[in-house]
């Protein structure tokens, strides 16, 4: 294996400006002429975003509950192995992760798996010599995690950071690679689910441009990349999921993309085209219609509530994929992409306003959070996806809730959170339509993205069939 350096930079909580390092480190690196791969730790869509916007790779995600350590190691390898450096963002605390208490899914577990130097992001607003206790506690906690160096953010002065540094490396024997100044005008605009992609802020080049020069003058990127370089020997581990192609599905898959639906894991998308898939995008905000032949649909995840408006006002795409769904096009959503596929969506004010109707039933924004964390999900009846008696690992987050659905609803799962407690059911099923608030990598188990496809190619066939006779 290659030795491929890597470096993780996790936190002491959330909070505490992992992304806005993470994102300053990648500018600078940028600026220095280095290739960087980014990585998120969990299943977060949205600072990938940023990652893919400032590095110019395709950012890619690694969750040890979602997919296991050996798929972790194969999608990291099979990015990584072309890059001059690759940068990990953490999730949460350090050691933050399943509620299962297994530690599995936090950056900790990760960083063990891909035998991975963290540097450690700690909030120096309003301590001193504190810090150098708070650094000991995440040092001892688990000292099978090589704490290679620490990132202060928040520093108020020249002599706050030499205090805090002292106190760190004196008491700690962690090296303090540098920091960043506490800056009022360094936020990146967040809502409800999180940060705001990169794809809607054009206004961000010139933000990433400000934290790659304030890395460049007070972190030591050369040191940083130094220990990234003694990462180790990458581990061995178990190819499961880019080992074989499957040409002969030959199906063209249309995908939605755009600022309404923009949950992808890149991963995934590649691994439809491994196993023989084309892709084409659409853009149920700004196209007319659906792309012409196509044999499946995939609804990702998003925000159709802030462009309720202006998904109902184009009227001809929502009947496009009406017609389709009557025609036995196989149409596969999830959260956003399910809202938009019901009758109505109803927004934060109250306001009601008319989707596809290719499901029955409205979702309807909520005030908190309705489902946040991971799922195990089990299936109660054969769907596109899986058997019945199945089970498979997967996620959710959202505001929004069901209501109005038929009673006679058949829905594909039930579903329970990682500690076992049962949540409810989730998919709803209804002929050549599977939609969820699940979210699925499907990296994370390859049999799902195979018995999708092949779905989708054998209604394609029944298509073909009927409209020949």
């Amino acid at each position: 294996m290659n030795q491929m350096p890597r470096v993780m930079i996790a936190g002491t909580n959330s909070g505490v400006g992992k992304t806005t390092v993470t994102l300053g480190i990648m500018a600078a690196l940028v600026k220095k002429g280095i290739t960087v791969q980014g990585f998120k730790a969990g299943p977060d869509y949205i600072d990938p975003s940023h990652h893919t916007f400032v590095t110019g790779n395709a950012s890619r995600n690694l969750d040890t509950w979602m997919m296991g350590e050996s798929a972790c190691c194969e999608l990291f390898e099979r990015s990584a192995a072309d890059a001059e450096i690759s940068v990990i963002e953490g999730v949460m605390g350090l050691y933050d992760g399943s509620i299962d208490s297994s530690g599995h899914g936090s950056s900790a577990h990760l960083a063990k798996v891909l035998n991975t130097p963290v540097i450690l992001v700690v909030n120096a607003r309003g301590v001193a010599q504190s810090a150098g206790a708070i650094v000991m506690g995440f040092k001892e906690f688990d000292r099978e995690i090589n704490l290679a160096g620490i990132i202060l953010n928040n520093i108020a002065s020249q002599n706050h950071y030499d205090c805090i540094k002292k106190a760190i490396e004196d008491s700690c024997s962690v090296t303090v690679l540098g920091y960043l100044n506490k800056d009022k005008d360094i936020t990146i605009p967040e809502r409800h689910l999180g940060l705001i992609p990169s794809e809607e802020e054009k206004i961000n080049s010139a933000l990433y441009e400000k934290l790659g020069q304030m890395v460049l003058e007070t972190i030591d990127t050369d040191r940083l990349l130094d220990t990234a370089g003694a990462a180790g020997i990458f581990p061995d581990y178990n190819k499961s999921i880019f080992i074989n192609k499957n040409d002969s599905l030959n199906i063209t898959l249309a995908i939605a993309r755009d600022n309404a639906f923009c949950f992808y894991y890149q991963d995934d998308i590649d691994l439809f085209e491994a196993l023989g898939a084309k892709i084409i995008q659409f853009s149920p905000l700004n196209d007319k219609y659906l792309p012409d032949d196509i044999d499946g649909i995939f609804m990702g995840g998003g925000f159709p509530e802030l462009f309720a408006d202006r998904l109902m006002k184009n009227e001809s795409m929502r009947n496009s994929i009406l017609e389709a769904h009557k025609q036995g096009t196989v149409i596969y959503g999830e959260c956003g992409g399910m809202m938009y596929l019901l009758e109505k969506l109803i927004d934060c004010e109250g306001r009601s306003f008319k989707m596809c109707g290719v499901l029955n039933g409205t979702s309807r924004m909520g005030n908190r959070r309705q489902g946040l964390g991971y799922v195990i999900t089990d299936a109660t009846c054969d769907n596109m996806i899986c058997k019945s008696g199945d089970t498979f690992r997967s996620h959710e987050f959202h505001w929004s809730m069901l209501q109005d659905v038929p009673d006679d609803t058949m829905f594909a799962y039930n579903t329970r959170k990682s500690n076992g407690k049962r949540t409810g059911v989730d998919g709803i099923c209804k002929n050549n339509v599977l939609a969820s608030y699940t979210h699925i990598h499907f990296s994370s188990n390859p049999k799902l993205a195979v018995n999708l496809l092949s779905t989708m190619a054998k209604r394609s066939k029944h298509k073909l069939v009927a409209e020949r006779t």
